[in-house]
Formats: structure tokens, C-alpha cells, sequence
């Protein structure tokens, strides 16, 4: 466990020394930019990623291609512009040659290449927010075309002068449309002297200069070089006299890093103490934030950090890490808002036991004690849900003469990154956090029958998927494969297991756990993008104290197993949600006069202020929210409005993944939302595929994974195929319709690694209302069903929720679910 804290300011006792990062208050970077959070193909389409997944990480720039691109069949700038304007993003890259469907691009010549250019200047010149597109007109010309990188230096002028002359003529064509296009470029692979030394020059001399400049570091190198590269860079702008220009690192980091806390942190740490925007490399799906969104609406340890690194306010300030521009090592970066009297410090990349040395810390600000609250984001996967982060610990300390405070944090993991906050202590203790037992092993080191330890995610395995402790167990594909987990359990109760895994079957698979060979029950995994696209599966078991042998073996299918974690179940799940780290509009003041119980103070919501937070719910149902304040509050969730006592709980229906709740008062000062339950979904209505009415081509489909033994298929591709359903509500008001679907649409393109999964969508029609189109994102397999929450409108009695695609195909519907937002 990480973060024992010790009662004053002074570092904990250690056998040996701990590494030290060092932060620095009063040592200004400039205002917190977040500009190293976007993501290429990150979104794919209206509703994928969902608002809820999507508002929350607060997006400075993404990169996407041009409207009917043929590169991939999803992810057009102007399509997804509708949901991320709408959720507060900032820019959209276009990147521009991904109108053609080849990778690397067919080379048709430059004449072929304008007419296309045409288009898209046109199309963006035209559409609603066209200042927030930024053209990139070329994509790694030292790779594609043009062959920048060749070592030869004749054959280098050759090729660099074609490059220029086409260069020049792109950008003078975008800017006869558009003339206020912003351009960037020139977009390399990787970082070159001798190319950008050129270009600037013959930029500026021509007067086609790129109002953003562009490249991308790709490589584990980057960690080590990007630094020297940044410093050559805005060397040779001051050579030419250039001012200095924007920055987008518009592809970096690889598989081993996307998803993973502790790699991401090392990332982002560098660009944002740079104050460059960057945006993660694609390199599977679309649609997911780049291996940081679960389905569509489920955050995984990425997310988290993602969501930390949108809350830093006010100004960054300096970090020292123990070494400095080094490949997986500690780094971190840290912000100060004095308005909201809150530093913050994000780090991770390491398992050695740190001392987190905050200096100079004003007084003015926080007095004499400051309360230090710990919080751990975990690697879950690709596809692995991830809970809530957990508070490891919430200790006040005294600030030391000198102005500094050290938190120590003690057994980190490599793959998780830490945030600390710091706040004024105010009077009182606060409670120190429940923190349960829990264990973690790795399959490579249990005992294995036929199956195989594979490596994985190494800085020497190029762009390999990461793997907990860079090895998993794959091959478990013979009649006797299994892996025996021996575990020892601190006292009898119950546990949960999450199960770290593959499954490329394209189907959902099986395995037997068994306990100290017991009678074997039966795991059923989802399918994964494939069998190193790590996914979590939670389960429960039943263990006695002490030693144990957790049995996992063959069923249906192949799996891959990675680790496996026990953590004791004491309780339904519960976290408290403070109300000093929400995101704010309006004018809110803070309050740290008590740091007595959970939390480390108050925020105080007047006439025009708004608290949102961002809740987590392990499945869709209703779960116990209850505010802490000192007066009433009004709670917004999924467009409803409820009135809540302090102190008193709701019954509120959440869908599984992140919700937004919003908090609104005449005057009142709000510690937290504590939130708790399982999903309940007593008093929630249900309807089985049989239960619908069908038209047209739609049918009823038997099928052994559907709920009900069938699902309705066939759905839409007309207006005359629908899904009618008759629900009964016992009372008005608004409800979550949660859809249980499949689909598999897919369309290769026969690129070298991104899996070219699409969406479909469905009308959806409440009554004689007016019908909404909701996006369903691929399922990875026929057989596996996710669920989509719609919030809509109920009359009491019976009401027709009709389903259907007029122009194309909807996906499978297994069973829908209805619950009334206040329950």
C-alpha cells in the first residue's frame, strides 16, 4: 500500500533512503494549460466517447481526419465537432491527407492531392467554430512522399525541395479559401534538425510560415530526448528571428504507455512543464480517448489521471524529479491556485519508496498545518473499469520552519500514478481513510500447466502492449491448461477478484475458478480487441483466513491472464466526492476553517455558483447519494432536478461508468457527495426482446448469450423495421431507458495496426415525441452486450418507446431496462 504519513512534516523513518521530488511553490511556470490531453481519433463519432466521459477531461486539442476521409470509417472533424464543442473542447486537427483510404497514403502526385485540398478548405470554411480547426496538410513527409529522412544528402535537397514547392502551394490554396486558417506542419515522424532548420527558413522567406508547429515523439527515446529537442527547436526560431511559434506534438507515446498512469504521467509532465499541446498516438481503436475510455462511458485508471490533470488550477509550478529527462523514471508536475488556497501534485513511473518535498509553502495561503490527501490511480487495463481513485491517506501536517512540508509515499506501483493535494489544515483531524486489505499476484509467477509466459511492453518490444509486471500468461488453449494462484487472506469474509485479461475469441469466453479444488464455477470474459487488450473482469469469492489456492482453467475458449487482484469486501462500495476539488462555475469561495472528518473543507455555493462531480457507479441501478452541507442544495442529473436535505439520503438511478451531478444553492457550504451501493435495481422496469412488437425485416433471433435466449435482429435498414415496446410506469417523470445491444460492424482497410471498428445508431422514439438518434459503439463480438442509458420522458401508465434506423442498419437489442431518476 502507498502513502503511510507520518503525524508532522518531518520525512518517515526507512531502511534506506528514499528518492526525493521536490516541488517548488514559489517557482511560477505560468498558467496551468492542459494542453498535453488530447488524442488522435480519440472521438468517432456523435457520442463516442459519451458527454460524461468526454466534458470531464476538458480537451485543449484533438486530431481527427477530414469529412469523408477514407482512411477510416470513422472519427470525421466535423462529425465529432458537435460533441466535443458541446463539452468544452478547445481545437480540432484535420489531419488532411487521411482523405486518402491507403496507409502509407497512395502517392498520386500533387495535382491529384489539390482537388481534395479544395474540398476540405471548403468544408471548413463553412462549418459553424471553423476559427477552431487547424489544418495539417501533411502528415510525417519525412516518412510518406516525400522521404525527409533519407541519410544521403543530395538525394535529401531533392526531396526537400519537392516537399518546399508543395508545401507552398498546399498552404497558399488553404489560405485562397480560408483565409484565416490556422496551419500547422510540418508534421514529421520524428524530430530533425537539419529538416526544421531548413524549413523555417524557407518558410519565412515565403511567407507560408505554419501558425502551429508540428511533429511527433513517439518512441520510450522520447522520455530522454524530447527535452533536448524542445530546447534545439526554439534555439533555431531565435536564430531566424521567428517568434515563438505554438507547438502540438500531435502523436506521442506507444501501446505500453496509453492507459497506463504511471507512463502518462511521465508524458504529460514534460509537455505541460514545456507548455506544449500533445496529443496521444492512435494506435488501435477509435473512439476511446486513446486507450482511456472504457466502452463508452467507463473510465480506466488513464482516465483518471486525464480527469486529475483537467482539475490542476491556477499555476504550475516547478518539479524536480529524482532524474530528470530519464526513460520510466519518477516525474511529476504540480500546480498552485492561490484563489482556491490548493497545491496539487501529480507524479508516478516508479516503485521506489519517494519523499514528496513541497517547499516554500505560504504561510499567507495555509497557515501553519496543511491537510496532505493522498489518492492512488491505478493501471486497470485497457478496457479494465477502475472505480473511483482510492484516499490512501489524509494526514494534517505542521509546515516546518523553513516552509516546507514532505509526504512520504511508501510502496508505490510502477503503473499508478499519485495525486496529493494540499490545503490549509483549519482546526479539527480529519478521519483518516478506510483503506481495505488487498493483494495483488501475477500469473507469470503462479504455477502455470500448459500455457506460456509471454513478455510484454518493454522499452526493447516495440510498441508492444503493456502488461502488469511486462509478462502475462497466453497459450492456456489445451484441455488442461490453468493457472494455480496461491493466496493467504488476513481473515474469513468476503473478496473481491479482478481478473486481468484477453480474450480474442470473438466471442465471450470461459474459465473454471475453483478454490483449494473445490466444485469450479463458471467466469464469462467479454470479448477484447485481443488477447494483449487488457480488460477487467470483478467476481467475488468467499475465502477463510490464511492460505488459499485460487484455480483458474480452461473453459470455452482461450484466455490470457495478466494478475489478479483480492481486495476484502467489508462493505457495498463508497466514495466521497469533495466538494473543494469539483469543477466550479460561477463564483464559489472556499472554506478550510474545519478539516475535522471526511474532506478537507467546504466549498460555499451562493446565487449563480454550480459544483459538478464526476461519479463513478459500477453498473447501471440506483445507489444512496448524500450531500454534506450546511444547508440545502439542488442536485442536476440526467436533466432532472432534486432537492436535497443535507444529511439525507437520495435514491438516485446512475448509469454504469461517469456521471455528472451538478450542485446548485441559495447558500450553502458543501463538503461532499457521498455516494455508496452496488447498482440496485429494485423498482426498475424490464423487457425482454420477446416482449417487443416487430415490423418489417425485424425478427426475434435466438441466441444462447442473449438474457432471454434471443434478441431482436434485423433491425432497421428501413422505415418500416422497428422495435415497439409497451412499458408501464407507475408514476411520470423522468426516467434512464438503458438499451442491453450488440453489434460488430467493422471495415478493414487493411492498415497496418488500427482495427477499424464502426458504430451504429438508432432512432429512438418516446410516444408520438420527436425520435433521438443515440450512437452505439462496436461491441467486439455479436455475443457481447453493453449497455447505453438514454434519460427520457414517461407519462404514468403505459408508454411506446419505438425503435428503428430508417438508412441503416441498429444494432441487436437483448433486453431494455427503465428507472426513474429519483427513485
Amino acid at each position: 500500500m502507498a502513502g503511510t504519513l507520518p503525524a508532522t512534516g518531518a520525512p518517515a523513518a526507512a531502511a534506506a533512503d528514499p528518492q526525493r521530488l521536490t516541488v517548488d511553490l514559489s517557482a511560477s511556470e505560468g498558467p496551468v494549460m492542459r494542453g498535453a490531453n488530447g488524442a488522435l481519433y480519440g472521438l468517432s463519432d456523435d457520442g463516442v466517447p459519451s458527454d460524461a466521459a468526454l466534458a470531464p477531461l476538458k480537451i485543449t486539442s484533438i486530431s481527427q481526419k477530414p469529412e469523408g476521409g477514407a482512411q477510416h470509417p470513422n472519427g470525421d472533424a466535423l462529425t465529432v465537432s458537435k460533441s466535443f464543442f458541446r463539452n468544452g473542447g478547445g481545437e480540432i486537427n484535420v489531419m488532411m491527407q487521411d482523405i486518402y483510404a491507403k496507409w502509407p497514403y497512395e502517392d498520386l502526385g500533387i495535382d491529384d492531392y489539390l482537388p481534395k485540398v479544395d474540398r476540405i478548405a471548403e468544408d471548413i470554411a463553412a462549418a459553424p467554430n471553423s476559427d477552431r480547426f487547424v489544418y495539417v496538410p501533411f502528415n510525417e513527409p519525412d516518412q510518406i512522399w516525400y522521404k525527409l529522412d533519407v541519410a544521403d544528402q543530395a538525394q535529401y535537397e531533392k526531396n526537400r525541395d519537392r516537399f518546399f514547392q508543395d508545401w507552398k502551394t498546399v498552404y497558399r490554396r488553404i489560405r485562397a479559401i480560408d483565409p484565416d486558417a490556422r496551419i500547422a506542419g510540418p508534421n514529421e515522424a520524428a524530430y530533425h534538425t537539419r529538416l526544421l532548420k531548413d524549413f523555417l527558413a524557407f518558410a519565412q522567406r515565403e511567407d507560408v510560415l505554419p501558425q502551429i508547429m508540428t511533429w511527433h515523439e513517439l518512441g520510450s527515446g522520447s522520455l530522454r530526448d524530447f527535452q533536448g529537442h524542445y530546447d534545439d527547436y526554439r534555439s533555431l526560431e531565435r536564430q531566424l528571428g521567428i517568434a515563438p511559434l505554438k507547438i502540438n506534438i500531435d502523436e506521442y507515446a506507444n501501446r505500453r504507455d496509453l492507459s497506463v498512469p504511471g507512463q502518462l504521467v511521465q508524458w504529460v509532465s514534460m509537455f505541460e512543464r514545456n507548455k506544449v499541446y500533445a496529443n496521444q498516438a492512435y494506435w488501435d481503436a477509435a473512439g476511446n480517448m486513446d486507450g482511456n475510455v472504457v466502452r463508452s462511458n467507463i473510465p480506466n485508471g488513464g482516465w483518471w489521471f486525464f480527469r486529475w490533470y483537467a482539475g490542476l488550477t491556477g499555476d504550475t509550478v516547478k518539479v524536480t524529479p529524482p532524474r530528470a529527462n530519464t526513460i520510466d523514471t519518477l516525474q511529476g508536475l504540480a500546480s498552485l491556485d492561490p484563489s482556491r488556497r490548493q497545491a496539487q501534485v501529480l507524479l508516478g513511473g516508479s516503485a521506489d519508496d519517494t519523499d514528496v518535498v513541497v517547499r516554500e509553502v505560504p504561510r499567507s495561503l495555509f497557515g501553519r498545518t496543511v491537510t496532505a490527501t493522498v489518492a492512488e490511480a491505478a493501471w486497470s487495463g485497457y478496457e479494465g473499469q477502475h472505480a473511483t481513485p482510492r484516499v490512501l491517506t489524509r494526514t494534517k501536517l505542521r509546515v516546518a520552519d523553513d516552509g516546507t512540508v514532505t509526504v512520504p509515499l511508501r510502496g508505490p506501483h510502477r503503473m499508478s500514478a499519485y495525486r496529493i493535494v494540499l490545503t490549509p489544515g483549519g482546526s479539527g483531524t480529519p478521519t483518516a481513510p478506510t483503506v481495505p486489505w488487498t493483494a495483488s499476484h501475477e500469473a507469470e509467477d503462479a504455477a502455470i500447466t500448459d500455457g506460456k509466459v509471454y513478455t510484454q511492453g518493454t522499452v526493447s518490444n516495440a510498441n508492444g502492449y503493456a502488461a502488469s509486471g511486462t509478462k502475462d500468461v497466453g497459450s492456456l488453449n489445451q484441455a488442461g491448461s490453468k493457472v494455480d494462484f496461491t493466496v493467504t487472506v488476513p481473515e474469513d469474509g468476503r473478496y473481491d477478484l479482478a481478473i486481468l485479461y484477453g480474450n480474442q475469441s470473438g466471442a465471450p469466453a470461459t474459465q473454471k475458478l475453483s478454490v483449494d479444488g473445490g466444485d469450479p464455477v463458471t467466469v464469462t470474459y467479454p470479448s477484447t480487441e485481443n488477447w494483449t487488450y487488457r480488460a477487467k473482469k470483478d467476481v467475488r469469492v468467499e475465502l477463510t483466513a490464511g492460505s488459499h489456492t485460487l484455480t483458474l482453467a480452461k473453459g470455452a475458449a482461450e484466455v490470457t491472464l495478466d494478475r489478479i487482484d483480492l481486495t476484502a469486501r467489508t462493505a457495498a462500495p463508497a466514495a466521497s466526492y469533495e466538494a473543494t476539488l469539483a469543477d466550479i462555475s460561477g463564483r464559489p469561495s472556499y472554506d478550510y476553517s474545519s478539516s475535522a472528518g471526511v474532506g478537507t473543507g467546504a466549498l460555499v455555493l451562493g446565487p449563480g455558483d454550480k459544483a459538478v462531480f464526476d461519479v463513478y457507479a459500477p453498473r447501471d441501478g440506483y445507489y444512496r447519494v448524500v450531500p454534506r452541507a450546511s444547508a440545502p442544495v439542488r442536485l442536476v442529473l440526467h436533466g432532472q432536478t432534486v432537492a436535497a436535505v443535507p444529511g439525507r439520503p437520495l435514491k438516485l438511478y446512475l448509469v454504469a461508468g461517469n456521471n455528472r451531478i451538478g450542485a446548485t444553492a441559495k447558500h450553502s457550504a458543501v463538503r461532499s457527495l457521498d455516494v455508496s451501493g452496488d447498482g440496485s435495481t429494485d423498482g426498475t422496469l424490464s423487457y425482454g426482446a420477446a416482449t417487443a412488437t416487430l415490423t418489417g425485416g425485424a425478427r426475434l433471433v435466438d441466441s444462447a448469450h442473449a438474457s432471454a435466449g434471443s434478441y431482436i435482429g434485423r433491425l432497421g435498414n428501413s422505415a418500416d423495421s422497428t422495435a415497439e415496446f409497451t412499458v408501464h410506469a407507475p408514476t411520470a417523470g423522468r426516467h434512464v431507458l438503458v438499451l442491453h445491444y450488440a453489434h460488430n460492424d467493422r471495415r478493414d482497410n487493411g492498415h497496418a495496426y488500427n482495427t477499424d471498428i464502426m458504430s451504429r445508431t438508432a432512432d429512438i422514439t418516446v410516444g408520438t415525441g420527436a425520435p433521438q438518434k443515440v450512437t452505439f459503439k462496436n461491441t467486439w463480438s455479436w455475443d457481447d452486450y453493453w449497455t447505453v442509458g438514454v434519460p427520457v420522458d414517461l407519462r404514468k401508465g403505459p408508454n411506446k418507446i419505438t425503435f428503428g434506423n430508417a438508412i441503416a442498419w441498429a444494432p441487436n437489442i437483448d433486453r431494455i431496462e427503465l428507472g426513474r431518476v429519483i427513485g
